[in-house]
């Protein structure tokens, strides 16, 4: 088999996708977001001008909401459904609502879910994958109690859990009955256990004859993290089912350490990110390596866990297109990973939240602050598209 060899740092393939007027309207807004100082303004400006109904959300929604979001409706992110196909790449819809935190908007969100499961049925070779957050269809404060074991439940708290369960339910069998492939997206470690039975059970039950359709998100700056892999793979070689793996870095590291040193329990965080790479790493390796019983997704911006992953797989003997491993970015961010990767064949897929303006902000908020200069070091979106755009004023002369 030929050993494919993929350069990173190819910008003309990486923003194939992009008129030159595009291109100069995302370098202006990553420059602005290179800004620590703006992006801390900006973001208090604009919570402030939605709380009081200033008129922003035009200005919002042709700048930052359009760099990473696919639209405020599934219809609207059918132009970048398209987009990405064209050049190869999947879409991965993600309803990205959040703070909702009421029974009625439980159910709303499952509707939206189960609408967009829906629609990837109907477009299987653009949208490979749904995904949904289980605090979209659940109470956080409620799954904290429950895994917290030692607390009883309400009469009320048992009926919402019951509903939450349901809601779940519903989604995953509405995925593996559509033959669709469904991310479980991992949230804060005091509710994850929870979530981590639930969608072990799903996937004993909707992950066989050879099938697999739901997908637990592993965690991997987790100090547990490979091992609940390791532990849910030594399950499905014993007990006859597929995992679905979607491995991750993990992006509550703050908030995980905080709440730990204040609640006095031990961090479950890594100590440094020389680790969580490492167990990143190895998380891959194991996956790709009992990929009779595992599809993996590689769901990282880490372009040496991508270059890892492709020579796992080159050491496996598997083909590029092989439907067991998939790599995923988020839209807007990690185009000369993505492009790069789906111009050699591997399978690739973009996140494409979408969702009403306000009710993402958070999601966009935490995009910016990604996206800022960190000790005086320009973030690399920016200086791709600054890199891009010299190329391309080149090619003219």
């Amino acid at each position: 088999m030929k050993r494919l060899e993929i350069d990173f740092s190819d910008t003309k393939i990486a923003f194939e996708n992009q008129s030159i007027e595009k291109l100069k309207k995302n370098y202006a807004i990553f420059a602005l977001m290179n800004q620590n100082w703006l992006v801390k303004i900006g973001t208090f400006f604009i919570k402030y001008s939605l709380k009081f109904g200033l008129p922003i959300k035009k200005l919002i929604k042709v700048t930052i909401f359009e760099l990473f979001c696919g639209g405020e409706t599934i219809e609207d992110c059918k132009n970048t459904i398209q987009t990405l196909n064209k050049f190869s790449v999947g879409t991965i819809l993600d309803y990205s609502v959040e703070g909702e935190d009421d029974e009625d908007s439980f159910d709303a969100t499952e509707k939206e879910i189960l609408d967009s499961i829906a629609y990837a049925s109907v477009y299987k070779s653009e949208i490979p994958f749904s995904v949904f957050k289980v605090t979209g269809i659940g109470s956080r404060d409620l799954l904290t109690k429950v895994q917290l074991a030692n607390e009883t439940l309400s009469d009320l708290e048992k009926q919402n859990y019951n509903n939450f369960k349901r809601r779940f339910e519903v989604v995953c069998k509405k995925a593996a009955d559509s033959e669709i492939r469904l991310f479980i997206d991992a949230e804060e470690t005091w509710i994850q256990s929870v979530i981590d039975g639930l969608v072990l059970d799903m996937m004993k039950k909707y992950n066989i004859e050879g099938k697999t359709f739901i997908f637990n998100t592993y965690q991997l700056y987790r100090n547990e993290g490979l091992g609940i892999l390791m532990q849910h793979i030594s399950q499905a070689k014993t007990k006859g089912f597929k995992v679905g793996a979607k491995l991750v870095r993990g992006a509550y590291m703050e908030k995980e350490r905080k709440r730990a040193e204040e609640m006095n329990y031990p961090d479950p965080i890594n100590e440094n990110k020389a680790k969580t790479d490492e167990q990143f790493n190895l998380a891959l390796e194991a996956c790709i390596d009992h990929i009779d019983v595992v599809s993996v997704c590689s769901g990282t911006h880490n372009d040496a866990s991508c270059k890892l992953g492709i020579d796992l797989m080159n050491k496996k003997g598997l083909d590029s297109g092989d439907q067991h491993v998939y790599f995923a970015q988020l839209l807007g961010m990690s185009d000369n990973i993505s492009y790069n990767l789906a111009k050699k064949g591997f399978n690739v897929a973009k996140y494409v939240p979408y969702g009403p303006i306000e009710a993402v902000m958070p999601y966009l908020f935490r995009r910016a602050e990604e996206n800022t200069s960190i000790a005086g070091q320009s973030s690399r979106e920016f200086l791709l598209l600054k890199k891009e755009l010299k190329r391309r004023s080149k090619e003219k002369v």
